[in-house]
C-alpha cells in the first residue's frame, strides 16, 4: 500500500465519549457495531489508536502538580477536577493496554474488527522514556542515564544505586518530562531491551507511531548527554536501523512512522522508516504560507513518497480553529 490515509484517535477520551453516548460500560472489545460503521464510511486505511498504554500513579501524581500544566487544564477544561487527570500516555508504565481500556484481550478484539473491515491497526511505541513507575527504574535502573552526583532535570532515585541521580527525559531545547525518566541508548544492554519491548508491541498491531524518533539518532542523544557521562563502552551504529531490521524479520510488511523534526526526516527513512511526518507542509498551511506547499513537495522529489503529510497532531491545536475550510 503505496498511499495510506491514517486517522488518529485517542484512545481514552474515544472511550469515555461511547460510555456516555451508549449509556453502559464500553471497552476495546465491546465497542457497539454501529461505531465501526462510522470507521469505515471514513475510508481510512489505518487507524493510530493514541494512548493505550497506562500511565502509573507516580507520573499521573507529576501531571496533576505541575504548575505549567494545571494552568493548560484551565485553558482546555475550564472548571477541571482532579479526577479528570489521568495523566500523560507518553509517561508509559508498561507495553501492556491500560485495564480501563480492556486489557491485551480487548485490543486482540478490535484489531480483528478493524483488519475484516481493511483497516490496519498503528500504535505507539514511546521510545525516548519510560514513566516514573516502570519496573525498569528498580530492576534495571543501568536502562537510564545517570551519574554518582545530581544534574539538571534528574531526580534522586533513593534504592542505594551507584548512580542515584536519574535523569527525566527530555529534547536538547527543553526542560525534562518530570513525569518521566530517560533511556540510555547509549549502552548495548538497552538497545537490546527496547527491541524487546518494541517486538511486544509489534505482536498487538500491523504498525507503529514513533514518538520523536529524532531524538535516538546518534549525533542528537550524544548531544542531549554528553554531559552525563557513561560507565562502560558505548553501543555502536544506531538503533533504529537495528531495531527496524529485528522486527522485519518476522513481520516484513509491519510500518514504521517516525514523528519527526528539525529537517531529520531524511535520515530517519534511511535507517528504514516508511514515513516521517512532514512538519514543514504543516507549518507552510497553519501559518499562512500555503503558497510554499506545492514548491516544498515538488522540491523533495521521490522522498515526497516516505513523508506523512499531516493536518493534525494530538499536541498541536486542532486544525479547524487553525485555518478555514478552503485552505
Amino acid at each position: 500500500m503505496s498511499h495510506p490515509l491514517l486517522y488518529e484517535v485517542n484512545a481514552r477520551q474515544w472511550l469515555s465519549a461511547l460510555r456516555a453516548k451508549h449509556g453502559m460500560h464500553v471497552d476495546l472489545g465491546s465497542i457497539p457495531e454501529e461505531e465501526f460503521s462510522d470507521l469505515k464510511r471514513f475510508r481510512f486505511t489505518h487507524l493510530w489508536l493514541m494512548g493505550v498504554w497506562p500511565t502509573g500513579p507516580k507520573s499521573r501524581a507529576q501531571a496533576v502538580e505541575h504548575e505549567d500544566l494545571r494552568r493548560a487544564y484551565e485553558d482546555a477544561l475550564p472548571g477541571w477536577t482532579e479526577a479528570d487527570i489521568l495523566g500523560s500516555p507518553y509517561a508509559v508504565q508498561e507495553a501492556r493496554v491500560a485495564a480501563i481500556l480492556g486489557g491485551d484481550a480487548a485490543l486482540a478484539i478490535f484489531r480483528k474488527r478493524l483488519a475484516e473491515m481493511g483497516i490496519g491497526l498503528i500504535l505507539d511505541f514511546v521510545p525516548n522514556h519510560l514513566g516514573l513507575d516502570h519496573e525498569w527504574l528498580s530492576s534495571n535502573p543501568s536502562h537510564f542515564v545517570s551519574q554518582e552526583l545530581e544534574f539538571p532535570f534528574s531526580f534522586a532515585l533513593g534504592n542505594g544505586s551507584e548512580r542515584p541521580f536519574v535523569a527525566h527525559g527530555k529534547d536538547p531545547y527543553f526542560p525534562g518530562w518530570t513525569d518521566t525518566v530517560q533511556i540510555e541508548y547509549r549502552r548495548r544492554e538497552t538497545r537490546e531491551a527496547m527491541i524487546g519491548m518494541l517486538a511486544s508491541i509489534a505482536s498487538k498491531c500491523d504498525g507503529v507511531r514513533c514518538d520523536m524518533a529524532m531524538l535516538l539518532l546518534s549525533e542528537v542523544f550524544q548531544r542531549t548527554w554528553s554531559h552525563v557521562p557513561l560507565q562502560g563502552e558505548c553501543a555502536a551504529g544506531e538503533f533504529w536501523q537495528e531495531a527496524i531490521c529485528a522486527i522485519r524479520k518476522q513481520r516484513p510488511g509491519f510500518l514504521f512512522l517516525a514523528e519527526a523534526y528539525w529537517d531529520l526526516e531524511g535520515a530517519l527513512c534511511e535507517l528504514g522508516f516508511d514515513y516521517a511526518y512532514d512538519k514543514r507542509m504543516y507549518d507552510f498551511l497553519v501559518h499562512d504560507h500555503w503558497g510554499g506547499v506545492q514548491p516544498h513537495l515538488l522540491g523533495l522529489g521521490p522522498q515526497n513518497e516516505k513523508r506523512a503529510h499531516f493536518l493534525e497532531n494530538h499536541d498541536e491545536p486542532r486544525i479547524a480553529g487553525l485555518v478555514d475550510l478552503e485552505r
